[in-house]
């Protein structure tokens, strides 16, 4: 079986922190982990399309780099993290729980509701009234992200 071009191998991801600890409400911590994301994304270790970091876990969709594997592209942004965490805000706890859930987008539908469900999350956990309001999101207008991967179909229909 032929595999799929590495250009459209596009992740939905979550991490969650150790022990559900809402380390991410922290302002400064929240800023830090999408530092740490953009910094990955500007070096081409993969294309960020769409991110939310909540207070206790991280959803994203991104696509890495041909040489970079899934587990690859999630090491640099939870071991970046942990290790600017250690050095600039002289955070000494546990940072992540092991390991991260991932769903391979399958067409532009798959990504369209995991978008959805991205840019959601903070509204349906009452953070925010409207999605673009959460400044820890790609729905912010602010946030800097790569496009939807040209790469996805839609969905076949009968």
């Amino acid at each position: 079986m032929r595999l799929a071009p590495q250009e459209i191998r596009t992740f939905f991801v979550t991490s969650v922190a150790n022990n559900r600890h809402p380390v991410f409400r922290a302002d400064d911590m929240a800023r830090l982990l999408i530092d740490v994301m953009q910094e990955n994304r500007k070096q081409g270790r993969f294309q960020l399309h769409e991110f939310v970091v909540m207070p206790d876990h991280f959803h994203l969709i991104f696509t890495p780099a041909a040489d970079v594997s899934l587990e690859k592209g999630l090491q640099y942004i939870k071991g970046g993290f942990s290790f600017r965490a250690k050095k600039e805000l002289r955070h000494r706890s546990l940072i992540w729980q092991e390991g991260f859930a991932d769903h391979r987008i399958r067409d532009a539908d798959d990504y369209l509701r995991h978008r959805d469900y991205v840019w959601q999350n903070p509204v349906k956990r009452g953070l925010v009234n409207v999605a673009t309001d959460y400044p820890y999101s790609s729905a912010s207008p602010e946030a800097e992200v790569d496009p939807a991967p040209p790469g996805l179909k839609p969905a076949f229909r009968r």
